[in-house]
């Protein structure tokens, strides 16, 4: 089941608000976890098995390095054991196919190997609970040792898939006590929607143009090329802080508070800042548990570009198994390093909007790295950009392109930054009616899209 289905909308998430509502609240987080089972057992129940898991190994795992305080060797094995559990399943999951592939075209074996399915959310739920253990073994968190507060946070529904990566930190005592009211309802209703009409609105409508165009990608012009690339950058964008909108608005309708994931990244002045505003929880998470305890930046040059590439290389290993993934981590590990021993200075001197094309520029030729299956995809479509290949600078195909979707453009834009939001919220914080008409109007279009347009899962389940 995924949020931006019509069943989820209109039948499971009414349901669920209901009988949460009606409950007690000493039976609300039972509830949680039976209706989180429910909504991942719907669209993949074989690997319902592996998220229970999960949870019980977590839990377990956590009491275990409580008790350990005062054994440091024996804390630090249960550590090490647990976080070994997590990365085999990650890689064996994400990684087997790929690396079993790899090795029959280096040694000319025909080895069958039978492609496992990478199981929903499994890169977020696992590391959402990864920060647990850490955060225990720290000192930053005392092991929870009722286990319905601690499952319903492991198999929380509206994060589960696709994030943010929420840590139980932050969580703790909305598990144990939080407020449900018509305010709390109401803004999660409104969030739910604005992420809904960014998804099927805005990202479908760009994925379609996107999808077209690489099809295409051996046969283009150089600007139909450049159409292609922005059209990915806009998706990439309003699908995923379309996704954690949704998510953060759920959580809200249950009475949670869940961290912001997106901070207007593209309105960033450096590559630096555009990775401090983009998926925030991922980022702080690699920041706070892989990043600080290498050293950081509190160690020599040397040893901070190793952190800095380590890190990098590891997120985009994160994202997927093909070589693209750890080339398009290790480029944005290159950028970082550039900025902070090379350009720092200079970037600074530049002017704002210098520095906002400058960064864009880069983020762009990245997300040209990100979404394709290959090197070689990608390596065929950074060419076109340039000429190489290319079918000319511009054909009536190009501007049949530019034509049908310059006003999806000239919405997405202002959308990208917090002056739009600003905006429309100045105009109907103070009216009720009006507020209402505005979100029921945005959420009419979202449903009509969905009955009406070829459906498109959010990019980041692919993870």
């Amino acid at each position: 089941m995924l949020l931006n289905s019509l069943f989820f909308i209109f039948a499971f998430l009414p349901v669920v608000l209901l009988i949460y509502y009606l409950l007690p609240a000493a039976g609300r987080n039972l509830f949680l976890v039976a209706a989180s089972l429910v909504f991942y057992a719907w669209g993949d129940p074989v690997y319902l098995v592996l998220l229970i898991f999960s949870a019980v190994f977590h839990y377990i795992m956590g009491l275990q390095i409580q008790n350990a305080v005062q054994d440091k060797r024996h804390r630090k094995m249960d550590l090490i054991f647990a976080a070994a559990v997590d990365v085999f399943l990650l890689c064996f999951f994400k990684y087997f196919g790929p690396a079993a592939g790899m090795v029959n075209s280096l040694l000319h074996t025909q080895i069958a190997v039978r492609e496992l399915a990478l199981p929903i959310g499994l890169s977020f739920y696992t590391f959402k609970n990864m920060s647990y253990l850490f955060d225990i073994y720290y000192g930053r968190l005392e092991a929870e040792k009722k286990f319905t507060d601690f499952a319903a946070y492991a198999v929380f529904f509206p994060v589960m898939t696709a994030g943010p990566i929420v840590r139980y930190k932050d969580m703790k005592e909305q598990m144990k006590k939080r407020r449900v009211n018509a305010l709390q309802l109401g803004y999660g209703a409104r969030r739910f929607i604005l992420g809904l009409a960014k998804k099927v609105l805005l990202a479908d409508t760009l994925a379609s143009l996107y999808g077209d165009i690489s099809a295409r990608a051996g046969d283009i012009t150089v600007l139909t090329a450049w159409i292609g690339m922005f059209a990915f950058t806009l998706e990439i964008y309003f699908d995923f802080s379309g996704y954690s909108d949704m998510a953060i608005g759920i959580s809200r309708m249950l009475g949670f508070t869940v961290k912001e994931n997106f901070d207007y990244p593209y309105t960033s002045k450096s590559i630096t800042e555009f990775w401090r505003r983009w998926h925030v929880s991922l980022g702080s998470w690699f920041r706070d548990y892989i990043y600080i305890p290498l050293g950081g930046n509190r160690v020599g040059m040397g040893k901070h570009i190793r952190n800095i590439l380590i890190v990098w290389c590891l997120t985009g290993m994160w994202h997927g198994a093909s070589m693209n993934f750890p080339v398009w981590g290790l480029y944005y590990g290159v950028l970082l390093i550039a900025e902070k021993y090379l350009l720092g200075s200079r970037l600074e001197k530049l002017p704002a909007w210098m520095s906002r094309i400058y960064t864009m520029l880069f983020v762009m030729v990245g997300w040209m790295l990100f979404s394709h299956n290959s090197l070689g995809e990608a390596g065929i479509y950074l060419k076109r950009l340039v000429g190489m290949g290319a079918s000319g600078f511009a054909d009536g195909t190009t501007w049949y392109y530019l034509k049908t979707n310059l006003l999806i453009f000239l919405l997405c834009i202002p959308a990208c930054g917090l002056g739009l939001y600003r905006f429309v919220e100045s105009r109907f914080q103070n009216s009720t009616v009006g507020s209402a008409v505005l979100y029921g109007v945005l959420f009419l279009l979202g449903t009509a899209c969905l009955v009406y347009s070829s459906y498109h899962p959010f990019l980041y389940l692919r993870f």
